[in-house]
């Protein structure tokens, strides 16, 4: 199903191209995962009403209201960009306009993502390559802090995963490759076109 469906069907409105963006090297441009990116994950790997998942960087909030619908699960999306944050609240007013389901199921952020507390609740954790390894390391720092202090089993799904990140993952930290899955024929094309979960058991 293309966008168009999926925008209608969520009513809310995640297209378009990045007008402007914040002017550090930390932070990468803005591209919402696409839904065909988002078939091909959930396709292989489910979620349940009890997870609790954090998008990082989550631009106009494509993500937490896709997994609401489908799997009714909690979701905070981290955004530092102003615009998109306000984006992200006014889609989500659309889309609880079109469905009764928890409001706080659904929470966004206006913050950088390295300031984000990480709450004990949080199990999974999303990235599209949204900053630098700098910055990926302090974020995962903070995850790592809360998993050592509030022991449980976390997932982190990355997409399109960058290399650094992956070297960093595999060399110097205790997670495990739990699973690849490749983005339907994207991934003959475009090695990078899949998604990447490591895993830290409790």
């Amino acid at each position: 199903m293309d966008d168009t469906h999926y925008e209608r069907l969520l009513n809310i409105k995640t297209t378009g191209e990045q007008q402007g963006f914040y002017e550090s090297h930390h932070y990468n441009r803005y591209e919402a995962t696409s839904y065909m990116a988002l078939e091909s994950l959930f396709k292989k790997y489910t979620l349940n009403s009890s997870d609790h998942l954090v998008d990082f960087g989550c631009g106009k909030g494509r993500l937490a209201f896709y997994i609401n619908y489908y799997y009714n699960s909690y979701i905070t999306g981290i955004e530092m960009n102003n615009n998109y944050y306000d984006i992200c609240e006014n889609n989500k007013k659309s889309y609880f306009k079109s469905f009764s389901k928890p409001k706080e199921k659904i929470n966004f952020l206006n913050i950088f993502a390295e300031n984000y507390k990480v709450s004990p609740s949080d199990n999974k954790f999303y990235f599209f390559n949204p900053f630098s390894l700098q910055l990926f390391i302090k974020v995962l720092n903070n995850i790592l802090i809360s998993v050592e202090e509030f022991p449980r089993e976390i997932d982190l799904i990355f997409y399109y995963p960058s290399e650094e990140y992956i070297d960093y993952l595999e060399n110097y930290t205790a997670l495990t490759l739990k699973q690849e899955i490749p983005v339907h024929n994207l991934y003959l094309i475009d090695k990078r076109q899949k998604f990447s979960i490591y895993t830290l058991p409790n």
